[in-house]
Formats: C-alpha cells, sequence, structure tokens
C-alpha cells in the first residue's frame, strides 16, 4: 500500500451486520461464482435443513464444482458434517451420548469452577486486560482439553490449527496442507493411545463406540476427533469475544441484570446466540437429490441450495420486530444458529451453558466492567470462516 493509498475499512462488527428481509427463494450465487438458490424465510430454512433430500456429501462428489480452493477441515468429505444418510449417522451415534443436555448438565458444576478461576486470574490482572486472551479464548480452551483429555503440547497448537482448519480462502494452500496433515497425525495418534490406555474422556468413550458401532472408516473417525477439537472451543470463543463487544459496547444497561440472574444471562446467551453470527458467510449449503417444493417455489434436482439462517433469525413472521432485539425475551422459536435435523449442531447445549456460565459470572464479579477502548478502533482476527476482537480491552 503506498502512501496515498486509503487504508482498507475496519470490519463491522458482528451484532451490526446487515440482513436483507427474507423472501421467497430466488436464483443466488456462491461467492466464487457458482449459481444457487437461496433460500431465506425460516419456515423454508428449516425445511431444507431438514428434508433428506437436501444433503451436503454430493457437495464433494468428483464432478461437483469447488466450494474452496483451499482444502481445509471444512471442506473435508471425510468430515461428518459432510456426510449424509447411513454414513452420518453412523458417526453421529458414536457421540449420541456425549452433548445431551442430561450430560452437559453433569458438566456445569466443573465449568463453572473454570470460569471462578479464570476470573480470580482476571482480578489480579494489570488494567486495562484483554478480555480475549485472559477470558474468551482459555475458557472453552480448558473445557474441551478437559473433556478430551488433552495435554499441554495440543493446547499450545489449539489456536494454530483452527485458523488454518477453518481458513476462508486466504491463506496459502500448501501451508493449511502441512497444517492439516500435523493436525490429522496428532488425530490418529490420540485415537490408538486411548484404544491402548482407555480412560474417562469423550476421545476414549468415542473410539470404544466407534469400534463397537463398526464399519467407521478410520479417516472418518479422525476427522470427527479433529472437529471436536477445534470446533469445541473455536465456536463459544467467538460467541463470548463478540458478545463482550455487543454488551459492553452497546447493552452496557443488561449487565447488572446478567449479574444478578442467572435464568437471564441463559434468556440473554440465547439471544446472542441467535442474533451474532459467527462469521461473514451466513449460509449453509445443500444439494438438491430431486426436485422440491420450497415455499411455493420448485428447487430443480442437482442445484445448489444456500441456506440463510441469518435471514431466516430475522423472519418477522416468526420473531416479532418488537422483541428481537429484547435481550431478556424467549426465544419465539428455536433458533437456526446451531441448524436443524440431521446436522443440528451437537455442542449446541455445551456451548449455550458455557456462554450463559461465562456472562453470568463474569458480571457478577466485575459490575463496572467496561470497554478501555473505543468499539471502532478494535483489531479482528480475520482469515477464518469465524470472526472476533483479537484483542478486547477492558477495564473495571
Amino acid at each position: 500500500m503506498t502512501a496515498t493509498e486509503p487504508a482498507p475499512p475496519s470490519p463491522m462488527p458482528m451484532h451490526r451486520l446487515h440482513f436483507d428481509e427474507p423472501g421467497p427463494p430466488r436464483p443466488a450465487e456462491l461467492p466464487g461464482g457458482t449459481p444457487a438458490w437461496l433460500v431465506s424465510r425460516y419456515t423454508d430454512v428449516r425445511q431444507v435443513l431438514s428434508d433428506p433430500r437436501f444433503g451436503r456429501a454430493q457437495l464433494y462428489a468428483p464432478d461437483a464444482p469447488a466450494l474452496s480452493d483451499v482444502p481445509d477441515l471444512v471442506n473435508s468429505p471425510d468430515l461428518m458434517f459432510n456426510q449424509d444418510g447411513p454414513d452420518h449417522l453412523r458417526l453421529r451415534r458414536t457421540l449420541r451420548r456425549a452433548f445431551t443436555p442430561r450430560a452437559v448438565a453433569r458438566w456445569r458444576p466443573w465449568i463453572a469452577a473454570i470460569v471462578e478461576d479464570l476470573l480470580d486470574r482476571l482480578e489480579t490482572s494489570p488494567q486495562p486486560a484483554d478480555a480475549v486472551a485472559e477470558f474468551a479464548l482459555p475458557l472453552p480452551v480448558a473445557v474441551i482439553c478437559r473433556l478430551m483429555g488433552l495435554g499441554e503440547p495440543a493446547r499450545e497448537r489449539m489456536r494454530y490449527w483452527s485458523e488454518h482448519a477453518f481458513s476462508d480462502g486466504t491463506h496459502d494452500s500448501e501451508q493449511v496442507a502441512r497444517a492439516l496433515k500435523e493436525f490429522s497425525a496428532f488425530g490418529a495418534d490420540l485415537l490408538a493411545e486411548r484404544r491402548r490406555a482407555p480412560g474417562d474422556d469423550l476421545i476414549s468413550g468415542l473410539a470404544a463406540s466407534a469400534d463397537r458401532e463398526g464399519g467407521v472408516p478410520e479417516a472418518q473417525l479422525v476427522r470427527l476427533v479433529c472437529g471436536l477439537v477445534v470446533g469445541g472451543h473455536d465456536s463459544t470463543m467467538t460467541m463470548l469475544a463478540n458478545a463482550l463487544l455487543y454488551l459492553l459496547g452497546e447493552r452496557p444497561g443488561t449487565w447488572p441484570r446478567l449479574a444478578a440472574d442467572e435464568e437471564a444471562a441463559g434468556r440473554a446467551a440465547d439471544r446472542i446466540i441467535h442474533l451474532v453470527p459467527l462469521g461473514d458467510d451466513r449460509g449453509s449449503t445443500r444439494h438438491a437429490a430431486t426436485d422440491v417444493e420450497i415455499g411455493g417455489v420448485t428447487i430443480p434436482a442437482g442445484a445448489i441450495v444456500l441456506a440463510d439462517c441469518g435471514m431466516a433469525n430475522r423472519d418477522p413472521d416468526i420473531f416479532p420486530p418488537a422483541t428481537l432485539h429484547d435481550l431478556f425475551a424467549p426465544l419465539e422459536a428455536p433458533t437456526l444458529s446451531f441448524g436443524a435435523g440431521p446436522h443440528y449442531c451437537l455442542g449446541a447445549w455445551l456451548a449455550r451453558t458455557e456462554l450463559q456460565l461465562a456472562l453470568h459470572r463474569l458480571a457478577a464479579r466485575f459490575p463496572a466492567l467496561r470497554l478501555a477502548e473505543p468499539m471502532d478502533t478494535v483489531s479482528w482476527r480475520t482469515g477464518t470462516t469465524s470472526r472476533s476482537p483479537q484483542r478486547l480491552a477492558v477495564t473495571w
């Protein structure tokens, strides 16, 4: 960039992103120019995500147009999210008991203990402190490491693996391939280790369940482990950092209620998950196996469908504008931020629990918490499919 060239504009905060009004299905294009059908109304998006005639696996068929030029984890055909039918169910059954509401409820006390330990450390930190480095990142990392029995070497590499596993296409493809090769080797070694010496952790349970299930290709199992390692912390870190920017920057009046009422903090967590997307790429793609009528429009067989969950989450026929931004109003319908149907996010209850506990206890311990720098000076973590503040200076 020369001295006369203007600096590129700073990314808009995630809670300020603009969404068009949802409408009937219409022709559109994917970011790379591939033709697609955009589906945006709540009922239509739920149908696409739940109807088995709209799948993921055919998006990665040999003759399908490439969704990405970079060999990231998200677009791996072996990833559970990219499987359909029996293959998908076989993988999902290996985790069927791991992330149920009952299981997460059992974990709640030790998750709360991790939150309190991080708040103790934050309290002794010099001010202004970095809420991302001191809280939003270490919380989900500590939780997923506890669940999976991961040691310090894995913890230190986790952000590096996430950056490349969820690349938005701006990374060098050879660099991504090297990172994923290293990550896959880690996942394969971890599975082999837990088969030799099983413990009371998620990976040991996954390996035993997969072996009992039978027929699960090892490559798919390795991808599942890798997806849990990075997905288990990246999404929650992104949610929490974006939530803090939104609440402290634009909704400070909500802070006392978050502190006083854990149930209210849970409703606020639900609303924030519903309203603030994880990244700028809002759609979830599917492949139409046959002609299907959606919202009075026939989607032709073979078409790629982009289900825009962000627009659907703002459908005024489902979520009245009068309560859409009321952080303490219960959601009128299930959010689509975690998807729907057979590919519904397994970690939804865990993410919601972490966000609720984090917001409630942080507000209770730091009632005067506030941003130490203006919102428009925030530097953003970019280069991946999720986006959140790189650093968030706070004081109290």
